[in-house]
């Protein structure tokens, strides 16, 4: 069985590929990073298709004012789908991700061959609504989808064989709006342990965390709001992550010396940052599995986040953590407020959420999950 994987951006597709080349099933990674990149993964340069291009018009295209940003976006997702289709011939299946992958497979499907697309946030048409929806909520006029984008996610969903999502949340958008449950697999992804481990907290400031972009899709106001209203002694809360330019004069407003912004960081050295901390909140709006909430727990925090994050593969309610509807501020406040009161519960929750990531939740589990999905597919069709 040969397997190429493509996407623009990086995601999680360099983890996809490690492990489908380290059990060998790996043929083609199509990439918009360069090889360099790709190959830290230990994968094999002549695997890697590079077109670095692509990469770069998505990037800093939106930085040229008289462009339309959407523009050189959709130019990049359609240039990689063009090259995956050329390589369809190569492999038995081949893995896109949605929105970079209509004419791969469409190439795919002339070859009959499988094609699996990646999905890694809710149905698109169920996310949009949300976020007119949160937007309107915000007073935010700007707000505008990419309708090209929109037009091309709803024709990979019903001309691919199979959809594979992170979450049940994710699952169940889907099904939702129609995509029968033959055509989906769940698989929730791992997390780098390595990487991500706890270190000796430095001092004894209960500080609640947020790790990731900092805007109104991960729900920055319900949690800053919350944490403002609680008014703790001896408290922080802890933002990290690049400030979208929407958001920007919101997030002023609660600047103080307790609420701390500390921008963006490399992600070798979030692990610091978390062992610092007692507690991560995640307050998305809409998430597929946001990954970094694996990385807090395997650094020992106990988690508060949304139903609509993915976070309920993970967490065990009142064990590792706590599952709370969006936009519900009183419910972060008591949750924050319960491990700020509650010392020892949180430290036997803290010890839950390692064992839960170490036990289903590494890298190599997603890879092997996949690698079976992957198995009982090919077996089905050839």
């Amino acid at each position: 069985m040969k397997v190429n994987v493509s996407t623009v951006g990086r995601f999680h597709v360099f983890n996809l590929a490690s492990e489908l080349e380290k059990r060998g099933y790996l043929n083609k990674l199509i990439t918009t990073y360069p090889k360099f990149k790709a190959g830290q993964w230990l994968i094999p340069k002549k695997k890697i298709v590079s077109k670095v291009l692509l990469e770069l018009l998505r990037r800093y295209g939106e930085r040229i004012k008289f462009f339309d940003p959407y523009v050189l976006d959709n130019i990049a997702h359609k240039g990689i789908a063009l090259t995956a289709a050329k390589y369809i011939s190569q492999a038995d299946i081949s893995i896109g991700w949605s929105g970079n992958s209509l004419e791969a497979i469409s190439e795919s499907n002339k070859q009959g061959k499988i094609f699996i697309l990646e999905r890694g946030s809710s149905h698109y048409s169920y996310q949009m609504e949300l976020l007119k929806e949160e937007a309107k909520r915000q007073n935010l006029k700007d707000f505008q989808p990419n309708l090209k984008h929109w037009e091309r996610e709803l024709l990979e969903y019903e001309y691919t064989d199979y959809i594979s999502v992170p979450s049940q949340f994710v699952y169940n958008t889907f099904t939702e709006f129609g995509i029968k449950e033959d055509k989906l697999i769940k698989n929730p992804y791992g997390v780098n342990l390595e990487e991500f481990y706890p270190v000796k907290k430095e001092d004894d400031t209960f500080r609640v965390i947020h790790c990731g972009a900092i805007s109104y899709r991960k729900g920055i106001p319900y949690l800053l709001e919350a944490f403002s209203q609680l008014n703790l002694k001896k408290s922080e809360l802890w933002i990290v992550g690049p400030i979208d330019q929407e958001i920007k004069e919101f997030v002023d407003q609660y600047k103080d010396d307790n609420i701390i912004f500390h921008g963006p960081k490399k992600q070798s050295d979030l692990y610091w940052y978390l062992s610092q901390c007692d507690v991560f909140c995640l307050a998305a709006i809409e998430e597929g599995l946001a990954m970094v909430q694996a990385q807090a727990m395997a650094c020992g925090l106990p988690i508060i986040t949304t139903t609509n994050t993915g976070g309920g593969e993970l967490i065990e309610n009142d064990k590792n953590g706590f599952v709370i509807p969006i936009r519900d501020i009183q419910a972060i406040k008591e949750k924050i407020l319960y491990l700020y009161k509650n010392k020892e519960t949180s430290k036997k929750m803290s010890e839950k959420a390692i064992e839960s990531i170490h036990n289903n939740f590494s890298w190599d589990d997603y890879g092997h999950r996949y690698v079976m999905n992957l198995e009982e597919i090919y077996s089905k069709h050839f």
